[in-house]
C-alpha cells in the first residue's frame, strides 16, 4: 500500500476564511459564534450560529457562475483555491486523468431548497430558476470543483450527516493508498444556516440559545456553523519527486456503525472506529498526543464520546489532550471534521493545540484533558479526528507528523 500525504489546505469558516486565518483564531482561542442574519430569523427561538458574516460571493464570482452555485459550492471553491494552489499541482494529462474529488456533505443546497420553497408557497410563484435542481444537488460542489480544475478521477459525494467528510476524506485516502489515483482533492462543506435550515435543528431540541460549551458541566447544546475545508491527498512518493511542501501524514482510518439509535450516540461504536482506525494506521495507544473530539456540547454526545475514548486508551486517556473546535466555529454538520482537519495540522506541524472555549466547570462524566479556554504548546507525534454523526455512523481518522 502506498503511503499518503498531505500537501495542500484550504478553508473558509466563521473563524477564518484562510487556513492562516483559522489558525491564528485557534491559537487565540477566538469565537466565530454570533447572532445570526437572514430572513425571518425573529422567528427563530435560536438565533445564534458560526456565520461567515463578512463573505461577499459577487467579490468572488460572476453572475452566471452565482446562478449556478448554492452557498455551500461558494465556499467549496474558495476553500479549494486555497489547497490547490498549496500544493503547486497543475492538472493536465495523465494527472488530471485519475485525480478526483471526493467531498463530504450532509445538506447540500439547503438554501436554494428554502429560497425555493418561500417562492413557490409563500409568494405564490408558479415558476423557478431552470438551474434549482443542478444547484441543490449534494454532488453540485464535488461536480464544479472537478470542472474547474479538469479532474476526471473518481469523483462523488458521501452524505452521512455529521461524518460526512471524515467518510469522504477517507475514501479519498483509500483512493490513494490503493495507487488508483496519485492525487485526490478531498474535504467538506456546509451552509444550513437559513430559515428552514435553523428551523429544522430547532425542532431537535438539542441546540444552544447562548453558547456551544463541548465538555463543561453546564453545556447545553450544540450550535450549527457553516464554512467548508479542501485538502490534496497525495501519494508520498510523488509529492517528493515534485519537492511538494508536505504538511502531515495520513496513516489511517476506521468506520462503523451503531445500528442502535438515529439520534443516540453509542460509546460501543465509537470506541470501535476509534480502535480499528489506530490498527489500520499501525499506532499504539500510547503514541497519540492528540484528539480532535466529535464534541458538540449536548449532553449525550460529550459523556460518550470521553466514556469511548477512555474504553479504548486506557489509563493513557488522561494523557492525551483532547479539544473541541467546536466551540468555536460550530458545528458544520457535513463540513465540520473538515474544518477540525485545520486543527489536528495545527498540532502536527505547530505544536499547538488548539483549546475548547467556553469551558466553565468540570463534568465528572469527561474528566479528561479537554485543554480549557487556552492553547497550548505541545509536541504531538499522532492526532486523531473523530467524527460520529446522527444515524450512529462514524468515521475516525489518524494523521502523523512529518
Amino acid at each position: 500500500m502506498k503511503r499518503v500525504v498531505i500537501t495542500g489546505a484550504g478553508t473558509i469558516n466563521s473563524i477564518g476564511q484562510n487556513v492562516s486565518q483559522t489558525i491564528n483564531s485557534f491559537k487565540e482561542g477566538r469565537c466565530g459564534i454570533s447572532d445570526l442574519k437572514f430572513k425571518d430569523v425573529e422567528r427563530l427561538s435560536i438565533k445564534i450560529g458560526g456565520q461567515i458574516h463578512d463573505f461577499e460571493p459577487d467579490k468572488h464570482f460572476n453572475r452566471q457562475q452565482l446562478s449556478l452555485y448554492d452557498r455551500y459550492t461558494q465556499l467549496t471553491l474558495i476553500a479549494a483555491n486555497e489547497a490547490i494552489e498549496e500544493s503547486g499541482l497543475i492538472f493536465n494529462g495523465q494527472l488530471a486523468a485519475t485525480t478526483g474529488v471526493v467531498l463530504g456533505t450532509a445538506g447540500g443546497g439547503v438554501s436554494t431548497w428554502d429560497d425555493n420553497y418561500r417562492a413557490v408557497y409563500e409568494e405564490g410563484k408558479n415558476r423557478v430558476h431552470p438551474f434549482v435542481v443542478p444547484k441543490l444537488m449534494n454532488n453540485a460542489a464535488a461536480s464544479h470543483l472537478s470542472m474547474k480544475y479538469n479532474l476526471k478521477g473518481p469523483t462523488f459525494t458521501v452524505s452521512t450527516a455529521c461524518a460526512s467528510s471524515n467518510h469522504a476524506m477517507a475514501q479519498a485516502f483509500q483512493i490513494v493508498r490503493s495507487a488508483q489515483s496519485p492525487v485526490m482533492v478531498t474535504g467538506g462543506s456546509e451552509s444550513m444556516l437559513c430559515f428552514g435550515g435553523v428551523k429544522a435543528w430547532e425542532g431537535l431540541r438539542v441546540m444552544s440559545k447562548d453558547a456551544c460549551r463541548p465538555f463543561s458541566l453546564n453545556r447545553n447544546g450544540m450550535v450549527q456553523g457553516e464554512g467548508a475545508a479542501i485538502f490534496v491527498f497525495e501519494e508520498l512518493e510523488h509529492a517528493k519527486r515534485r519537492g511538494a511542501n508536505i504538511i502531515c501524514e495520513v496513516k489511517g482510518f476506521a468506520m462503523s456503525s451503531d445500528a442502535a439509535d438515529i439520534v443516540n450516540p453509542s460509546k460501543q461504536g465509537a470506541a470501535r472506529a476509534i480502535s480499528n482506525a489506530l490498527q489500520d494506521a499501525q499506532v499504539n495507544v500510547e503514541d497519540v498526543g492528540y484528539i480532535n473530539a466529535h464534541g458538540t456540547g449536548t449532553a449525550a454526545n460529550d459523556k460518550t464520546e470521553c466514556s469511548a475514548v477512555a474504553d479504548v486508551f486506557g489509563h493513557h486517556a488522561d494523557k492525551i489532550m483532547i479539544s473541541s473546535t467546536k466551540s468555536m466555529h460550530g458545528h458544520i454538520i457535513g463540513g465540520t471534521g473538515a474544518v477540525e482537519l485545520v486543527a489536528c495540522i495545527l498540532a502536527l506541524r505547530d505544536g499547538i493545540i488548539a483549546p475548547t472555549i467556553g469551558y466553565e466547570e468540570q463534568d465528572p462524566e469527561c474528566a479528561l484533558d479537554v485543554v480549557p479556554n487556552e492553547a497550548r504548546e505541545a509536541k504531538v507525534e499522532f492526532a486523531i479526528s473523530n467524527a460520529f454523526a446522527f444515524g450512529g455512523l462514524n468515521a475516525v481518522l489518524v494523521l502523523q507528523k512529518v
